[in-house]
Parts: C-alpha cells; structure tokens; sequence
C-alpha cells in the first residue's frame, strides 16, 4: 500500500499484536501491518520466529502523515505504551522476538529516537535505563494474514482479553487527545 506524504518507521515492543491495536487508533496513522524484522531466516513464519532461533523481531510497520502526527508524538506513545527497560520480554512474553526496537528509515528518525532514548534515562523516568535497540530498518516480512488486525478480529480470545484489552484501555485514556475521531 503506498501513501502520498508519509513516514514509515518499524516498531518492536513485545507481542506485535499489542503494538497494532494501540497505533491503529493514532490519529495520522495511515496504515499498521504485523511482521518480522532483524533476523537472518528469509521470509521466517510465526512458528521459525517464535523459536527464538531467526534472529527477527516481532514488529509493526507504521506508516504515518508527518502533517497529522509527529514522529515525535510515535515516540510517545510507543516508550509509555511497553517496557523498554527489559531485555527481550515483554510480561510473560521471553525472547530476543520480543526486544524493543525501532527500525528506522529515515536518518532523522535515528536522531530523535536516540535523543529521547538518553533523555528518558539522563532523567531516570523509568526505573531502570531504557534499553530499546535502534537500528536502520532491513527486510520487513509481513507475518501470516491471521496475525493482521489480531485484536480487532479476536476480542474474545484469551490474550486478547488479558493483556490487550487492559493495555489499549490505559492507552486511550492517556492519549485520548490524540485517538482517530
């Protein structure tokens, strides 16, 4: 899918499935898309990255208007919206496809993305020292179609249920400025 007048940046928080319910709802988020990133397997399936033994990332691809949200404001949201201070695991999440990451694709996204990153820790906001990689964007696989709008498509089902839901409610009520009307 291409966008006139857009960014793209490739963002690891844990379980990809949480990462895309919350940025689908950002207002100047054009489009999310679950997969894989950083790794050496070609073309890697759930089940491969799951194993921990490819090397990739669970991430989201976010394509945004700069006019509409800033690159910025992505960042906000994706530090205050996972725990970047745990090496690979995210809750009971554990693996180096759960780290946090950002891929970047532009040279200014690596610029404020490191910025921020020694800010939140020169200002010790988090309990311990952020430890997000951030690296130049490489080969993104799009995971299985099932993975795609997980949330939205499984709202019953158990991960769902216990750990999305209770992370997109405390997201919209902290950014609740910044939702899609």
């Amino acid at each position: 899918m291409e966008f006139s007048n857009s960014d793209t940046i490739y963002l690891g928080a844990g379980c990809f499935w949480c990462v895309e319910a919350v940025f689908k709802e950002l207002e100047g988020v054009l489009s999310v898309t679950s997969g894989y990133m950083g790794g050496h397997v070609p073309h890697p399936t759930y089940k491969q990255v799951c194993s921990g033994t490819t090397g990739h990332a669970e991430v989201c691809r976010v394509v945004f208007d700069p006019q509409k949200i800033s690159f910025d404001d992505i960042l906000e949201v994706y530090w205050q919206t996972h725990d970047p201070t745990t090496p690979n695991r995210q809750g009971n999440d554990v693996g180096t496809q759960y780290r946090s990451v950002i891929f970047y694709t532009l040279e200014k996204q690596k610029e404020r993305a490191e910025y921020f990153k020694q800010k939140l820790n020169s200002e010790k906001v988090f309990p311990a020292p952020v430890i997000t990689e951030i690296a130049p964007a490489a080969e993104f696989y799009p995971a299985e179609d099932y993975h795609q709008n997980y949330f939205s498509q499984n709202p019953d089902q158990p991960y769902c249920q216990y750990v999305i839901r209770p992370k997109l409610e405390k997201f919209r009520k902290v950014f609740a400025h910044k939702l899609k009307r």
